[in-house]
C-alpha cells in the first residue's frame, strides 16, 4: 500500500486572491518504508530540540515559521529559516519516497472549485498512474493500491474521487484516436482521510515541500533577500521526474 501524503499552499480563490496560482503537493510513502521514514523524521525533530529549541509537539508550518511564527517567536527568524532548508534536506533523503507537484494556474474565468478540481485531479491520476505501471521505487506488489492522507481539506474532495471511480474521461494520445477515455480510478482505494497537520510529521513535511515550490515561483521578500528560493531545488531527489518530463523537477502545471 502506497500513502499519499497531500497539503498546499496558496488559495483557489478567484476574487481579490492574493495568489495567481494553486500548489498541491504530496510525500507518497510505502507502507513498509512507513516505520523507517517515521523513525527519521522523529531523529531529525530531536535534533532540531536540541539545536535550536523547537519542541516535538510543535508544527513545522512552513509559512508561519516564516512570516509569523507566535509563540515560536523564541526563534531567531534566520534559525527558523534554516529549520525549513534543513527540513527540505532530511525529507530528500528518506527512504524510497516519492513526491508528485501540481501548480494549478488561475486562468480568466476560472472559479474556486474549477481551480480545485483541475489540481486534484491532476494529483491523483498521477498517483493512480504511478501505482499501475510499478513506476515507485522500493518495495513491489503486482497488487498494490493507495490512499490518501491530507489536511483538512474541502469536502468537495469525497466527492472528486468518488466521481473519478466511476467516470474519469481522460484525453486519447496520439494512437488512440480524436475523442476521450473513461479511465475509472481502480488503484486509489477509500476516501481520503483527514489529518490535522499538528499531529503528523508527514503533512508537516509536505506543507514544507508545497511552501518551498511556492516560494520558488512567487517569494516573499524575506525568502528573497535570504536566497532562500531555490531551497525546493533541494528536494530534486524525491520528485516524480516522470509527472512531468517536459519540467526539470517533475511539476505538473495546470
Amino acid at each position: 500500500m502506497y500513502l499519499m501524503y497531500v497539503d498546499e499552499s496558496g488559495d483557489t480563490g478567484v476574487d481579490n486572491s492574493p495568489t495567481p496560482f494553486f500548489v498541491l503537493s504530496s510525500l507518497i510513502v510505502h507502507e513498509l518504508r512507513w516505520t523507517s521514514s517515521l523513525d527519521q523524521l522523529i531523529a531529525f525533530r530531536r535534533r532540531m530540540r536540541d539545536t535550536f529549541g523547537l519542541k516535538m509537539n510543535e508544527e513545522i508550518h512552513a509559512a508561519a515559521m516564516v512570516r509569523g511564527p507566535g509563540k515560536m517567536s523564541r526563534i531567531p527568524r534566520h534559525d527558523r529559516l534554516t529549520i525549513v532548508r534543513m527540513f527540505a534536506d532530511e525529507i530528500a533523503k528518506l527512504p524510497d519516497v516519492r513526491s508528485i507537484n501540481v501548480v494549478a494556474i488561475k486562468r480568466p474565468g476560472d472559479t474556486s472549485g474549477a481551480i480545485f478540481d483541475r489540481a486534484w485531479r491532476a494529483l491523483i491520476q498521477r498517483f493512480e498512474n504511478t501505482i499501475a505501471r510499478g513506476n515507485f521505487p522500493g518495495p513491489k506488489n503486482p497488487e498494490e493500491r493507495g490512499i490518501i492522507f491530507c489536511d483538512h481539506t474541502d469536502e468537495r474532495l469525497n466527492t472528486l474521487l468518488r466521481r473519478m471511480r466511476r467516470y474519469n474521461p481522460i484525453p486519447n494520445q496520439q494512437q488512440f484516436g480524436t475523442g476521450y477515455r473513461n479511465l475509472r480510478l481502480n488503484y486509489v482505494v477509500e476516501d481520503p482521510i483527514h489529518r490535522d497537520s499538528t499531529e503528523t510529521y508527514f503533512i508537516q513535511a509536505v506543507d514544507t515541500i508545497a511552501f518551498l515550490i511556492y516560494q520558488g515561483k512567487q517569494p516573499n521578500g524575506y525568502v528573497r533577500r535570504k536566497g532562500a528560493r531555490t531551497y525546493f531545488r533541494r528536494l530534486k531527489p524525491i520528485f516524480l521526474k516522470r509527472a512531468n518530463l517536459k519540467n526539470p523537477f517533475g511539476v505538473v502545471t495546470v
